[in-house]
């Protein structure tokens, strides 16, 4: 397993990856509309600008991805078959050396919670806002400085 920036031929299996993580990761916390607007077309045009600040984990195919702007982990979407298997801490652990400093994570996202703290990032505070036409909780974490 190994670490590479995106190029931009990646951009269609990243979408496809990061349509079926999010189906995965958040079936239970969004409703079926929210759901299907993120599909792979909607990645795939999020990715056409922000590309070259992917990182991608792959084996013999791609397993996942982050993406990150600013010290802040916009997304870490790993392909459900490849969960825990180890490539999103490697991303993690990238993207910490490289200067990672917060994420945001729907509070309800138990697993990904999970994954985080066991990593050392701490909630900082938790709010609501707007997120696909609902006011959703949310939690932003914080990675301490060692």
């Amino acid at each position: 397993m190994r670490l590479r920036p995106a190029t931009r031929d990646d951009i269609a299996a990243l979408a496809t990856i990061a349509e079926r993580s999010y189906r995965a990761a958040f079936a239970t916390i969004l409703e079926e509309e929210a759901l299907a607007s993120r599909n792979a077309a909607f990645f795939a045009a999020r990715f056409e600008d922000s590309w070259p600040r992917l990182m991608v984990a792959e084996d013999d195919k791609l397993l996942g991805f982050l993406l990150m702007t600013d010290g802040h982990i916009d997304m870490l979407f790993m392909d459900p078959d490849a969960a825990g298997k180890g490539a999103g801490t490697l991303l993690l652990r990238d993207a910490e050396r490289a200067g990672a400093k917060s994420l945001e994570c729907f509070r309800d996202n138990h697993a990904a919670r999970g994954f985080y703290e066991r990593h050392g990032w701490t909630v900082s505070r938790s709010y609501e806002r707007d997120f696909a036409g609902k006011t959703r909780s949310f939690v932003l974490y914080e990675k301490p400085a060692i």
